[in-house]
């Protein structure tokens, strides 16, 4: 292996590090004997992939991906899990004579004797690792538990959560900002990316803090921590996401931004104060998602052009409904990708800015200031927009903004929480819009839902049973008996995570609002009524579409069940 002088050469040349850069980093690394990692780290140079990119080159050693560590535990007679958590190294292969080793730092050559000797008779190779990625494998391989006993220590024996809370706010930065909190915090929230989960919950009980991930929008216990190191990680989180860690009465929101595979993940913050302390929920927004087209949200090819014919209209409102978590927002996002261009301006209000989009106007609501939907929307009109985008409408104020609006030669498209598209009608009234003011500015309602996608790896096909065939037969009259279903593979596999599913597509239902729904909202008809007459317009309901998917093997029965469940 090369001597740790001759990197820096290749460090200044790619890092384009200067002369007293250079000449600081070499006085850290062979005078003060720091690691080159916290010595680069100590000059401001913090992208560790990048650093391993050029030791990898310069050293010649296979940096590794996290699809090249190996799905079970080695034998290590001489070696424990403590001192693979506190160095980052962990053998990777075995065979023969020959042990691989993937290593954090490469120049720390105390530790690679000491690895060597762990291995008596055996020769000794070694790669190199990201940290993240490395732990994440031991934790995976080995467990947390000895993680966990390290944490323990870091924070002194016998500490408990409250003296913590009640103590000085310097000694609680301080522990938020040891070693094994950093490591457990960015462990919790990579582990939880790995599993492309969309939320992570801290959630203080009165003997542990409980972490949880939402997968899929199922949640999983991810990890359980012991309550003494309740108010350190909670802190950590705060730090994280400049939030005001003496706070703990009122609720607070932050943001943290966040490297995942070399991709940018937003990470949304929000804190509320429980009985046992701080509740904290960080929502992982991947900008990957926002760029997702209108293709990839699970449409029907019917509703797809449906869909496509409307939003190129130059007026009229177009809702999209359904709870929290059904997607909405991801919809509309397709929707603003697929009309931006440089002949149209796109304004957004939302609350919050979930994803930032090149070439479009975005607005955050900010309460506090009094930067609210409707008092933003009076003023932007006079912006001359060409598409308005309302994150949701709330109160009569900004429905009656929105129909304006509508009227006057604006593309709308906004949400509103209702459990069909029909209801979205009762649900404006009830907000206090005039019913004749509605039927004018209204295109169409889009409903939907997020449905559990079958592993297409380990699903298995199965002969659908009497009751399952006549619960389909009842949509589709014309189902022969005998139809082939398909099942989450049982126990599952790796590409799913042992779950039977990977992935989540909508299901939808899109009433347009033709002359005889315009006539029927005209007339205050409730929404049983104007989905009779949307029918012969195309109107079909989401459990419809969900029965689709069920018959093409995307997903199953009881999933459609569960969500459309929903109100």
């Amino acid at each position: 292996m090369a001597k740790a002088p001759d990197i820096f050469s290749a460090l200044e040349t790619k890092l384009h590090l200067g002369e007293d850069q250079i000449k600081r980093l070499k006085n850290l690394y062979l005078v003060e004997s720091l690691p080159l990692r916290l010595a680069l780290e100590k000059l401001g140079v913090s992208n560790e992939n990048e650093v391993l990119k050029i030791l990898s080159a310069h050293l010649g050693l296979k940096l590794l991906e996290r699809k090249d560590y190996p799905e079970h535990p080695l034998l290590m007679e001489n070696i424990s899990v403590p001192f693979l958590h506190k160095n980052f190294v962990l053998p990777i292969s075995m065979k023969d004579n020959q042990v691989q080793v993937a290593v954090n730092d490469p120049f720390d050559l105390p530790l690679l004797s000491a690895v060597e000797s762990r291995f008596p008779g055996r020769k000794v190779t070694f790669c190199l690792g990201r940290q993240s990625d490395i732990s994440m494998a031991i934790d995976r391989m080995y467990g947390a538990r000895e993680q966990e006993e390290d944490l323990e220590a870091g924070e002194g024996q016998g500490s408990t959560d409250t003296s913590l809370m009640e103590g000085d706010l310097e000694t609680l930065k301080n522990r938020a900002r040891e070693a094994p909190v950093v490591r457990r915090v960015d462990f919790l929230i990579n582990r939880a990316l790995d599993m492309r989960a969309s939320d992570i919950h801290f959630e203080p009980f009165e003997g542990d803090l409980v972490v949880r991930t939402r997968v899929d929008g199922i949640l999983h216990l991810l990890d359980t921590i012991p309550k003494n190191m309740q108010a350190a990680i909670l802190s950590r989180l705060k730090l994280m996401s400049n939030l005001d860690i003496a706070e703990r009465r009122l609720p607070q929101d932050g943001a943290i931004k966040w490297r995942f595979d070399d991709r940018a993940v937003d990470i949304r913050v929000s804190t509320a104060p429980t009985l046992y302390g701080e509740s904290v929920v960080l929502r992982l927004l991947s900008k990957e998602h926002a760029d997702h087209g209108l293709e990839y949200l699970g449409m029907s090819p019917e509703q797809l052009q449906v869909l496509e014919g409307l939003i190129v209209q130059a007026n009229g409102m177009i809702l999209v409904t359904g709870p929290t978590g059904s997607g909405k927002t991801s919809t509309l996002y397709g929707v603003l990708q697929k009309i931006k261009d440089e002949s149209k301006k796109i304004i957004t209000v939302e609350d919050p800015v979930e994803y930032k989009i090149d070439g479009i106007n975005q607005i955050q609501v900010k309460p506090q200031i009094n930067l609210t939907f409707a008092t933003a929307l009076r003023s932007l009109v006079r912006q001359d927009p060409d598409v308005l985008l309302i994150g949701e409408i709330r109160d009569q104020e900004t429905v009656s903004i929105a129909i304006e609006s509508a009227l006057t030669g604006h593309l709308v498209l906004s949400t509103l929480h209702t459990k069909n598209a029909p209801g979205a009608i009762t649900r404006m009234r009830d907000l206090g819009a005039e019913s004749f003011l509605i039927a004018d500015s209204l295109l169409a309602v889009l409903a939907q839902r997020l449905v559990r996608v079958l592993c297409p790896a380990c699903k298995k096909p199965y002969q659908a049973d009497a009751a399952e065939v006549a619960q389909l037969r009842a949509t589709f009259p014309k189902l022969p008996e005998a139809i082939t279903l398909h099942r989450p593979g049982d126990p599952g596999c790796k590409a799913c995570g042992s779950t039977g599913y990977k992935g989540r597509q909508g299901i939808f239902e899109i009433m347009l609002v033709g002359e005889a729904v315009r006539s029927a909202i005209v007339a205050g008809k409730d929404a049983g009524t104007i989905a009779e007459l949307a029918a012969p317009f195309g109107y079909r309901s989401m459990l419809e579409h969900g029965y689709r998917k069920v018959m093409e093997g995307t997903t199953t029965i009881s999933e459609i069940l569960r969500v459309t469940s929903l109100s």
